[in-house]
């Protein structure tokens, strides 16, 4: 199976299984998410004018930086359907959760691991919906339950954007009362990013570096003005074709830059694939890899830990669906 793209069969499965979850646990307006009422242990807190001041808001495992000392590692999901990642399969979120974290062990490597939990927050659909958007978000409630899971194992929450015929910048601003938190950053997923007259699932999406830009200086400037810690913006990467004009995308203060590049196949295509895209990517992006426990399989072993961190340069974020 060619690691180029995800192959119709799995696409098929996956906006199958997004028509049958229909928009239930979601919305299609535009309204806003709401404060989340669950706050990091960093988060800034009310206090007195002869109070002692408040500390700066840190990562989950302490400091403000994320790299070089840390290595990220996570799972992806959603609660509409097992097709969606590991972190959909079962109703036992938790159980997920540290099963990740037993094998987040392999790929320390002389780093710290900080633990991700991606959560599908803006899922793509095959239909256009009310606003003809063709996505719908996720409830409060639901990135209440990822995010409370993410605290638990000491790791940050990404909301994944899978935008349909919506704005990235407008999907991540939706959430903007969970990235004012110091432990949430966003995963964008251009695959899923189409022009008008497309349908999802029928075409590969595509994003520009100016597109990615907007969301990146829109999060800087959340980080500035909450002084938060460094922030993680990801964006997948399965093709070539999927981000053009990279370069427009330039670095921000407080912005973790981080590509995951994806695919499907045999452990030589997956290499293949990410020599391939590394190439073409800016030197100031972090470099990540993403492995699909059943779909990778069919095409030969799942790549090892060993295998994994043998690549150059050496991931760090590798995510498992």
């Amino acid at each position: 199976m060619s690691v180029r793209g995800k192959s119709p069969s799995r696409r098929t499965m996956l906006m199958g299984s997004i028509a049958a979850a229909g928009l239930a646990g979601c919305t299609t307006d535009g309204g806003s998410t709401g404060a989340s009422s669950a706050r990091g242990s960093g988060a800034p807190s009310a206090s007195s004018a002869t109070a002692t001041p408040t500390p700066r808001p840190t990562l989950p495992t302490g400091g403000r930086t994320i790299f070089p000392a840390h290595r990220l590692f996570g799972y992806s999901g959603s609660p509409a359907s097992p097709a969606l990642g590991r972190l959909g399969v079962g109703n036992d979120l938790n159980a997920r959760v540290d099963e990740m974290l037993r094998q987040s062990t392999d790929f320390a490597a002389g780093r710290k691991i900080l633990p991700v939990v991606e959560l599908i927050a803006t899922l793509v659909h095959p239909k256009p919906g009310a606003d003809g958007m063709y996505r719908s978000r996720v409830e409060r409630s639901v990135v209440d339950t990822y995010l409370a899971a993410a605290r638990r194992a000491k790791g940050i929450l990404l909301l994944n954007i899978q935008p349909g015929r919506a704005e990235f910048i407008d999907e991540v601003r939706y959430f903007e009362s969970y990235l004012t938190q110091p432990d949430v950053g966003v995963a964008l997923d251009p695959e899923w990013s189409v022009k008008e007259g497309q349908v999802p699932g029928r075409v590969f999406g595509s994003t520009t570096g100016a597109a990615l830009d907007e969301c990146a200086r829109y999060l800087s400037g959340l980080v500035t003005k909450h002084d938060l810690p460094e922030k993680v913006m990801l964006y997948h990467q399965l093709h070539l074709s999927i981000v053009s004009q990279e370069t427009d995308l330039k670095q921000h203060p407080g912005i973790a830059l981080v590509k995951s590049i994806d695919g499907i196949g045999s452990p030589a295509d997956k290499k293949k694939a990410y020599d391939m895209i590394v190439a073409q990517t800016p030197s100031y992006v972090r470099k990540g890899f993403k492995l699909f426990f059943e779909e990778d399989a069919r095409s030969g072993p799942l790549m090892t830990a060993e295998q994994v961190l043998a690549l150059s340069p050496q991931p760090e974020y590798v995510l498992y669906e």
